[in-house]
């Protein structure tokens, strides 16, 4: 990819309503510590540990799995599923190119679908711990991938980058409040609805939110050292 490949078209349309919603640094340095001490006491069989086993067992017994409210509780967690987000943020850049002519937005998608895969991943592999399908959590098992949350981390990064796009390219600002909302809701729900199918421990959910945030605080930050200065574009600059 040239320089001249990826450009900004600069700043039009509406004036922000809501903020970009790049984690501050404290907000990362916090999530970064939490998911770390709560890693360290899993490993240690602590009492996280104790918690996700009771937790897990309150929730089977609700059987939502096989209630009737199982399909609208499936669509939550797909607040969270890579596949909904990415179909909604081809639209949203798909415009941005479009309209705009704005192809920096392209680029930090890229860059954060990188940044997440391979940030989640490297924890899933690493820990290896069982999904509460299994009769208890295991960690490093040939089969474990269930923490963190994949769903959760997907949801407050790429949710992150969508409202990110929407504020900083002046869209409508019901568009802005709208992609605010899904940047707030859409990690929570994720997470409440992986937990109440017993699809993940709440840990994963907890751990899968601090991954989400350290991360998009990566993905701001290489936009900010690399990408934004390759491109040569500065915040609210316009092109002709």
């Amino acid at each position: 990819m040239t320089r001249s490949a990826v450009r900004d078209a600069g700043v039009t349309g509406s004036p922000a309503v809501v903020s970009v919603g790049r984690p501050p640094w404290w907000l990362v340095a916090v999530a970064l510590l939490v998911g770390s001490l709560i890693t360290a006491d899993l490993l240690a069989d602590g009492r996280m540990l104790r918690l996700d086993l009771r937790v897990s067992e309150i929730v089977s017994d609700w059987g939502l799995r096989d209630a009737g409210a199982y399909p609208l509780i499936w669509l939550v967690t797909q607040l969270g599923g890579r596949v909904t987000i990415l179909v909604v943020l081809a639209g949203l850049v798909g415009h941005l190119v479009w309209r705009r002519g704005a192809w920096l937005p392209v680029a930090r998608v890229l860059i954060a679908v990188t940044v997440l895969t391979a940030g989640v991943y490297a924890m899933k592999h690493g820990t290896g711990r069982t999904a509460p399908a299994f009769p208890g959590s295991y960690f490093f098992h040939d089969d474990g991938a269930s923490f963190p949350s994949g769903h959760v981390a997907n949801a407050v990064v790429m949710w992150g980058v969508a409202r990110w796009q929407a504020v900083r390219y002046g869209l409508p600002a019901t568009v802005q409040r709208a992609f605010w909302w899904l940047s707030i809701l859409g990690p929570v729900g994720t997470g409440v609805a992986m937990v109440a199918l017993d699809y993940h421990w709440v840990t994963d959910a907890v751990v899968g939110a601090a991954a989400g945030i350290v991360l998009l605080g990566v993905v701001h930050a290489l936009d900010a050292v690399v990408l934004s200065r390759w491109v040569r574009v500065k915040p609210g600059r316009a092109t002709a």
